[in-house]
Parts: C-alpha cells; sequence; structure tokens
C-alpha cells in the first residue's frame, strides 16, 4: 500500500471520533515498532539496595499456634 493510498482513506473519515481512534492506533504502533528496536539489557541488582524496605515481626520465630498438632510433642 502506498503513501497515497493510505492519506486518501484518511481523508474519507468523516468524524473526528474516527480521526483520533486512527491517531491513537497510530501511535500504539509507533510505541510497539520502537520498543523492538531498542534493546533491554536487565538490570543487576546492587548488593544492599532494600535496606531498611522489610521489617521482620518481633516474634517471627515464635511458633504458629495453627500448626500445633503438626509439631512434634
Amino acid at each position: 500500500m502506498t503513501d497515497q493510498q493510505i492519506y486518501t482513506k484518511i481523508s474519507l473519515l468523516n468524524t473526528e471520533q474516527l480521526k483520533n481512534e486512527l491517531s491513537s492506533f497510530l501511535d500504539y504502533l509507533l510505541a510497539k515498532q520502537f520498543a523492538t528496536q531498542i534493546p533491554i539489557t536487565p538490570k543487576t541488582p546492587i548488593f544492599g539496595c532494600a535496606k531498611g524496605k522489610f521489617k521482620m515481626a518481633v516474634d517471627f520465630d515464635q511458633p504458629i499456634d495453627h500448626f500445633n498438632d503438626y509439631l512434634p510433642l
């Protein structure tokens, strides 16, 4: 399909809503095209980067009451 054929079809759209939908779809296609061209390099986490973001409960090591039936006597 040539550019001229595409322009002709676009000019046949008679409402602004259809033109907005076409514009959104073109934005999606362009983003998809450029996203595949950019290589994605995985990031290596830095040791200690989550320090201070998690807190353990004070009674973390205590047995859970619901498991008393399964614990040895």
